[in-house]
């Protein structure tokens, strides 16, 4: 089981981003993900008339390295670890380290 899942709402802890909170929306990478809303840079797009895509000055997300982001905790609005927790049915629960809060799916 993964500390980190897609759609977990995470806060950047070092960087130019930091402090910003997003949610995670893909892992290209075993150790990146992609934070919405964080770590934008500009492209320059040349547009294809054949696919119907626009040239210009294009805003999009960049990779961030999954060691400088942590899990947000709203409950206590900061940064959290994740701990792991077997219930008596064997079933296994990603938990905050600070509350013992289940991390809700």
């Amino acid at each position: 089981m993964q500390k980190l899942k897609q759609g977990d709402e995470v806060i950047v802890n070092t960087g130019k981003d930091k402090g910003k909170i997003g949610r995670i929306s893909k892992f290209p990478d075993n150790a990146k993900v992609i934070v919405e809303g964080v770590n934008l840079v500009k492209k320059h797009q040349r547009g294809n008339p054949n696919t119907g895509v626009s040239g210009g000055i294009v805003e999009k997300e960049m990779p961030i390295h999954i060691s400088n982001i942590a899990i947000f905790n709203p409950k206590t609005k900061k940064s959290d670890r994740v701990g792991f927790v077997v219930s008596d049915s064997g079933e296994k629960f990603r938990v905050f380290k600070s509350t013992k809060e289940v991390i809700k799916d």
